[in-house]
């Protein structure tokens, strides 16, 4: 089963995962595209936001992945657009500590794969970190691999692989 956190916070990367599932009190959630949101926001303009949804349709992808490959805004503002328009809470990894064993709970190769990492297990629910929230298909792989309920949050792209490159070495040196 998958847990969908209510809130919609950007949240301190040191503050205790606990004390951040607490604060999860509230439901929002935005009925909009995301390129929407980020114009809204004032994040891209009108324009970058034809031009990004041309080179969708041309090349195919993730708008939120053209948006930052454009050079029109950075992974952190799409993580939050997303946290926004989706209801998962935004996790900034670069200062997390992940214990070795909730590490060990995903293989490198599933990580990668899906650009998510454990950030905690409490109970028979594994939080994870990862880019695109709405992959379905990982969710229910992780489920399948680890037997648990899964809590998502949302990272960018590069906090998720610089926290990969980080603790799986950690596991991998012991």
């Amino acid at each position: 089963m998958v847990l969908m956190p209510k809130p919609c916070l950007i949240l301190p990367a040191a503050t205790a995962l606990n004390d951040l599932l607490e604060l999860m009190k509230f439901d929002k959630k935005i009925d909009k595209p995301l390129g929407q949101i980020l114009v809204e926001r004032g994040v891209i303009n009108n324009s970058q936001l034809t031009q990004a949804l041309e080179a969708q349709k041309k090349e195919g992808g993730l708008i939120g992945e053209i948006i930052v490959n454009l050079g029109f805004a950075k992974e952190e503002d799409i993580a939050y657009c997303l946290s926004l328009q989706f209801g998962f809470p935004y996790l900034p990894l670069y200062n997390y500590e992940i214990s070795e064993e909730v590490i060990k709970l995903i293989p490198k190769n599933v990580c990668s794969h899906y650009c998510l990492i454990p950030i905690d297990k409490i109970g028979n629910t594994l939080t994870i970190a990862m880019a695109n929230p709405l992959n379905i298909q990982a969710v229910e792989d992780l489920e399948d691999i680890i037997n648990c309920d899964v809590q998502i949050f949302v990272s960018t792209p590069s906090d998720i692989r610089k926290s990969m490159e980080k603790f799986f070495q950690a596991k991998e040196q012991k």
